[in-house]
């Protein structure tokens, strides 16, 4: 005890001397330092990494279909694997992110998607293309989430929603690119030895994880607390409550319903519907491809731009809702143009994923309205709906398709997009605007002990003469 009233009194070089901080932190990390880049530029290639063997199974699951003997309907079964999966294990990686903080738990994910790649290499019936898939979802649910959780606990909080633009453009980057340079790899060697490779890269990132990714030190007063609760609470039911607490507030509700709709629309979009509207339309194969790269293109710039209009205009709901709006109207021209407007489909696909983009507010703020100890939660929630959502929009629309549908029949069955997008919006209204909250916050003066000089809301230096409550 004698030990955690020094930690939570003395200085920081008493902070530095603690046991704890130097067994179970580490050395004292500095907020947005060199260390912080690193940290977040290693999860942001893990992120990048396990989008291009997400994206990679659209290129080599013919292969896979081939030399297991499944058939199209198998290896779509195994790509709803996936989805339903990385769905479920989404909504507690968040929570545990909260509880463990990024070491262990990232070193894990990325042996779990490692695993994952090495058994896709070994494929030779559903079973093993099953297992896979699950493996390799558990570990990519800690993917995305894992990296927007390293900004928020490794960066200022002002800079937590910028952050997040960044890991999504570039993995969106990684999305557009990744396609093209595995199916030239496939010229060269087989699918069997690229996964293998994906899988190698995967082992020199566990590596780099054990040995660089920490979580960040508390102060003293927060470490000294932690080392004064007698104990947790049991790992389920913390989860659940976690869970719980994000559920009953409305403004991660909300935002999760606005992200949900904008993500999985253009997930839907620029991974299925967007190539087979174009087809309809007459277009080749290459450009329904490059449709596909420019939506990709498009959110990548889409991502970190409405996070840069939010926090220079200090509103959240407003840039939302209108991205959203304008997603809807983008959509709605893909769907309904006519057919001699090839051209003009490429560049309204570019918008679909440029508005797309908004949804990334609805991370900021389902983080914004949370405690810090929530931040991890409530982004596996938003992502986890947006995921859903995405499967739902790919599903629907196939079980009311016909075999051989035209273009009138896309536009029927696509018609719930733009109404889905037209209501994300209408709750984005009611949302509470968490930028204002976040600028007086940082605005506030800091409590400063009596008799020293500290300063007013308005930057003057006043004295502290009276005790302050804690």
């Amino acid at each position: 005890m004698a030990s955690t009233a020094q930690a939570a009194t003395g200085g920081e070089n008493d902070y530095k001397k603690h046991p704890g901080a130097r067994i179970l932190r580490g050395p004292h990390k500095t907020i947005g330092g060199a260390e912080a880049w690193m940290v977040w530029g290693l999860c942001t290639v893990f992120v990048v990494w396990l989008f291009s063997i997400q994206t990679g199974y659209a290129v080599v699951s013919p292969e896979i279909q081939k030399t297991a003997s499944l058939t199209v309907a198998q290896i779509g079964l195994a790509g709803s694997i996936y989805t339903w999966a990385f769905a479920l294990c989404q909504f507690f990686s968040g929570a545990l992110l909260d509880r463990f903080g990024s070491r262990p738990l990232l070193a894990i994910a990325v042996a779990f998607v490692t695993a994952g790649a090495f058994l896709y290499a070994q494929t030779d019936s559903m079973a093993t293309l099953i297992a896979a898939q699950i493996v390799l979802a558990i570990g990519s649910s800690f993917g995305f989430v894992g990296a927007g959780y390293i900004g928020g606990q490794w960066f200022p909080a002002a800079r937590y929603g910028l952050m997040f633009g960044l890991v999504q453009s570039l993995a969106s980057l990684g999305s557009a690119f990744g396609q093209p340079a595995i199916s030239w790899q496939l010229q060269h060697v087989t699918w069997q030895q690229l996964l293998n490779g994906f899988g190698a890269g995967g082992v020199v990132l566990i590596v780099l994880f054990v040995l660089l990714v920490r979580n960040p030190s508390t102060g003293p007063a927060q470490l000294a607390q932690t080392t004064a609760r007698p104990s947790r609470p049991p790992l389920v039911s913390s989860i659940l409550r976690d869970l719980g607490t994000c559920f009953r507030n409305r403004n991660v509700v909300l935002s999760a319903a606005l992200a949900g709709v904008s993500f999985g629309s253009m997930l839907a979009m620029g991974v299925l519907w967007g190539p087979r509207i174009m087809e309809a339309r007459g277009a080749g194969t290459s450009l329904a491809a490059v449709l596909t790269a420019m939506s990709w293109l498009g959110l990548a710039v889409g991502a970190p731009l409405f996070n840069l209009l939010s926090d220079h205009w200090n509103n959240r709901r407003i840039p939302a809702v209108v991205g959203v709006l304008l997603q809807a109207a983008a959509v709605s021209l893909l769907i309904y143009l006519p057919k001699e407007t090839n051209s003009v489909s490429v560049v309204t696909m570019f918008c679909v994923g440029l508005f797309a983009g908004a949804h990334m507010l609805g991370f900021t703020v389902a983080g914004e309205s949370v405690p810090g100890a929530l931040v991890g939660s409530s982004a596996a929630i938003v992502n986890g709906i947006c995921f859903i959502v995405g499967g739902l929009l790919q599903a629907i629309p196939g079980r009311i398709l016909p075999d051989s549908p035209s273009l009138g029949d896309y536009g029927g069955a696509l018609l719930m997009m733009p109404i889905l997008l037209v209501l994300g919006a209408l709750a984005g209204f009611f949302i509470k605007d968490t930028a204002k909250a976040r600028v007086d916050a940082q605005r506030r003066p800091r409590p400063t002990a009596p008799g020293t000089v500290g300063r007013d809301a308005t930057g003057r230096r006043v004295r502290r003469c009276r005790s302050l409550r804690p």
